[in-house]
């Protein structure tokens, strides 16, 4: 097939460990951890020329680090001189998000070369936290600004910030219960699910030689809370968590078909950006039509696959985001993949709690395993999803060895995911009877210390109660509670009865 000259393909992937790259238990700062994982995809490509070439430097969002402009940080440690920088807003989804917008710029003839980055050094500035030190990292100017910065949107409502429901291992938690409780199972049944689960996809970073944490865990392992397993936001111990205490980075190679021709970069390195959709479900985790579905990632998937001209039945790949597993198990449901199917795992990294989870950045690195595997695959095709906030906004991106039929094509599929799906009510304000909708206990080092309820009103919307009552918080723990009967006192306090 005639490959059009604009057609955008990714030509290099690069992956950084910050435990390599430091030597000494310590990691460079990010930036430069971004640099190698840059070089390193120049590397891959066969052509470091790439590197000297970029029109733009596109960075994910950072937590271990403020930099005004890491895009232009990482331009100068490549020796390069893009004319557009962008750092993006926070959330996972962001990394699909950039690769979906260097696709359609070269496309579009907007860009030629465009490296996407992302990366954190969280470990080592926690450390440096502890020792009571800052890092010497690189710092700029206020004034200093990219040329483009990505928007945040609020992901609570009052009510969700006013009893502190701000965090995801409160929310996850609450989702988990929300899946067992609508299909019947019992919360050890549960467990066993997501550990399972979840020791396929400890097996799965094992063998990728850029996972954080390399060792199959068995499922019992996984779900047994312990001195090393505590109990986090129950039902889900710490190993069943995102891994965000990690130093790593990613780096990929977007250009045109042209210029890849043009420098030499074999054929058999390029990857295609076939199509991309995305979608949010409600900001606020109160008004979701329920909290165990995502019609977001329904609409986008569906729609991705159907842009690409593919079904999910020629997936040789599939990376689900997976900071928890009932973020894995809604997207499996909703885009019509088996959990447990061998020949199909839902990850090509092992996760994000045994690959490593470097806060917004996962899917930079889900997206580089993904070419590395459709290529040794040899003429493939896979899927990513990328997720921001809880369970929040999508973005789907499909990838293949061969050229897009129609070209690359992506598209906004808000409207479509908002006439299927009506909000639910929220009544922060309610004080009266309700029943249990679903539920969590966050833990800390000591034990338990605070419950998260959703309430549904006698009229169907939902709010939220708390509870610090020792006694409550058991009760939570040791009995099953969905769909009881409650009341909500005043300032959203919970009372069991």
């Amino acid at each position: 097939m005639r490959v059009d000259p604009r057609t955008p393909v990714i030509v290099g992937v690069g992956q950084a460990d910050g435990r390599v790259e430091g030597g000494d238990g310590s990691s460079p700062e990010p930036v430069d951890l971004m640099a190698a994982a840059a070089r390193a995809a120049g590397e891959d490509a066969s052509a470091r020329s790439l590197l000297a070439r970029l029109d733009s430097v596109r960075v994910v969002s950072l937590l271990s680090w403020r930099y005004q402009d890491p895009g232009r940080l990482l331009a100068e440690r490549l020796g390069a001189a893009p004319r557009h920088t962008l750092l993006t807003g926070v959330g996972g989804n962001e990394p699909q998000e950039l690769v979906t917008s260097a696709a359609r710029d070269v496309a579009a003839g907007r860009a030629d070369v465009v490296l996407v980055a992302g990366g954190e050094a969280w470990r080592t500035r926690m450390k440096a936290k502890k020792r009571g030190e800052r890092p010497d990292w690189t710092r700029q100017a206020d004034h200093v600004l990219p040329s483009e910065i990505g928007e945040d949107v609020p992901l609570s409502s009052e009510q969700e910030k006013a009893v502190g429901l701000v965090m995801p291992v409160q929310h996850y938690p609450i989702f988990e219960q929300a899946l067992r409780i609508a299909a019947g199972r019992t919360v050890d049944e549960q467990l066993d699910r997501s550990a399972a689960l979840w020791s396929r996809f400890s097996t799965v970073a094992a063998g990728n030689p850029h996972a954080w944490t390399r060792e199959a865990l068995d499922p019992a392992t996984i779900r047994t809370p312990g001195p090393r397993n505590r109990w986090v936001g129950w039902p889900y111990p710490k190993l069943m968590n995102s891994n965000n205490d990690v130093d790593q980075a990613s780096a990929l190679l977007v250009c045109s078909a042209e210029v890849a021709g043009s420098l030499g970069v074999p054929r058999e390195r390029w990857v295609f950006p076939h199509a991309a959709a995305r979608a949010h479900d409600t900001y606020a985790v109160t008004e979701r039509p329920a909290l165990h579905r995502s019609p977001a990632i329904r609409v986008a998937g569906r729609r991705a696959l159907e842009l690409a001209g593919v079904g999910i039945d020629d997936l040789a790949a599939v990376d689900l985001y997976s900071c928890f597993p009932s973020a894995v198990q809604v997207a499996a449901a909703e885009l019509g993949l088996p959990l447990d199917d061998d020949a199909l795992p839902l990850t090509v990294t092992g996760g994000l709690t045994f690959a490593g989870g470097p806060w917004n950045n996962y899917v930079g690195h889900a997206i580089a395993t993904m070419v590395a595997r459709l290529r040794a695959e040899g003429s493939a095709t896979g899927l990513v999803s990328a997720n921001g906030g809880f369970l929040t906004k999508h973005a789907i991106g499909v990838y293949g060895t061969e050229p897009p039929a129609e070209g690359f094509r992506s598209q906004d599929v808000q409207d479509e995911v908002e006439r299927e799906a009506a909000p639910t009510p929220a009544a922060p304000d309610h004080v009266g009877p309700g029943r249990v909708e679903s539920w969590t206990v966050v833990h800390g080092r000591e034990g338990p210390h605070q419950a998260f309820v959703a309430v549904r009103t006698p009229d169907e919307a939902r709010t939220w109660a708390v509870s610090e009552d020792p006694d409550v918080l058991t009760a939570l723990m040791e009995r099953d509670v969905a769909g009881e009967k409650v009341a909500v006192r005043e300032g959203s306090r919970l009372d069991l009865g």
